[in-house]
């Protein structure tokens, strides 16, 4: 009834809105807010259990807002360490599969949920397990190389190994309009990455400096984690996208096939014959089988891409 009664609230406010003719200071309290997590059993059966987890869209430690602005939810960071959490506090939970359909998105993100699930595998013995849906792209990928083994669907684009730093140069618009920045500062590099001025030989240095730094990193933990030599590592990290066939030929995931295959193979990892298929929701959410995600029209979510000045992602970005 809840959420029913949220849904009617923002088609009203919405249609208001795009009429142009009202004000609106919206009640807040009509608003559904965070509540607990719920343990929802999508199938299967058994005391023991695999945690179905989803990593969908832009990473980013940013909390998401609906289309109006009149309610907020947690980043997906923070979710992703409440569901951590609650599994911890369950030993019946001897496997994760983390579903993920993400291009990536910031560096400091995609390292925080690498290190979530890395964190979470030592702490509590449980196998991990990443498969990609659509795309498990440049930082979704960074954050999958904690799995214990990668997936993805026939259909998954994956790779896109690198970094971008996406700045806007808003100094030909200024001249246009006849506007110009003043920048007083303590040194030359202080205001380094301005979008009011171009950028200098000296800062564009800096700058590759510090994408070579992160990229180094990436390159690092693929080493690492899906034992490939470094050589090769390099040649594959260039940037390019890769089908999911092409992907497992190049060692960069292990298997293609589709969710059930990938729960088939947790179940394996763990050393457990069946398993109830669980999912943590918020009450009044709905998941009536593997397939089911949350899903909220109103969402939007663009991380540190909606903020102003520079920013270092792990992203595809076509």
């Amino acid at each position: 009834m809840r959420k029913t009664n949220t849904m009617i609230v923002l088609t009203v406010l919405l249609s208001l809105q795009m009429s142009g003719c009202f004000f609106i200071k919206a009640d807040l309290s009509l608003v559904s807010k965070a509540e607990p997590l719920q343990e929802q059993v999508i199938a299967g059966q058994g005391k023991d259990k695999i945690l179905l987890m989803d990593i969908t869209g832009m990473i980013t430690t940013e909390e998401s807002s609906t289309a109006l602005g009149v309610s907020r939810e947690l980043g997906m960071v923070a979710v992703v360490r409440e569901q951590l959490d609650r599994a911890r506090s369950d030993g019946n939970v001897k496997a994760l599969v983390l579903r993920i359909n993400s291009p990536g998105g910031g560096v400091t993100a995609s390292d925080m949920l690498y290190h979530e699930l890395k964190q979470f595998k030592s702490e509590t013995g449980v196998k991990v397990i990443a498969h990609f849906t659509d795309a498990g792209a440049s930082g979704a990928y960074y954050t999958a190389l904690a799995a214990d083994r990668i997936t993805a669907q026939p259909t998954t684009i994956t790779g896109s190994i690198g970094v971008t730093m996406l700045r806007v140069d808003a100094t030909g618009l200024m001249q246009k309009i006849g506007i110009q920045a003043l920048e007083i500062s303590s040194g030359p590099e202080k205001g380094m990455g301005s979008p009011f001025r171009a950028v200098t030989p000296e800062e564009k240095k800096i700058f590759q400096g510090m994408i070579n730094d992160l990229y180094g990193r990436f390159v690092d933990l693929i080493v690492a984690e899906r034992k490939l030599p470094v050589e090769k590592v390099r040649q594959l990290a260039d940037g390019r996208i890769f089908t999911s066939r092409d992907a497992r030929e190049a060692g960069l995931i292990d298997d293609v096939g589709y969710l059930e295959d990938a729960l088939g193979k947790a179940k394996e990892l763990a050393g457990i014959q069946q398993a109830s298929i669980i999912s943590y929701i918020r009450p009044g959410d709905y998941r009536p089988n593997i397939y089911s995600m949350n899903m909220n029209l109103f969402n939007v979510n663009l991380g540190e891409l909606s903020r102003p000045g520079m920013k270092f992602t792990y992203l595809w970005m076509p």
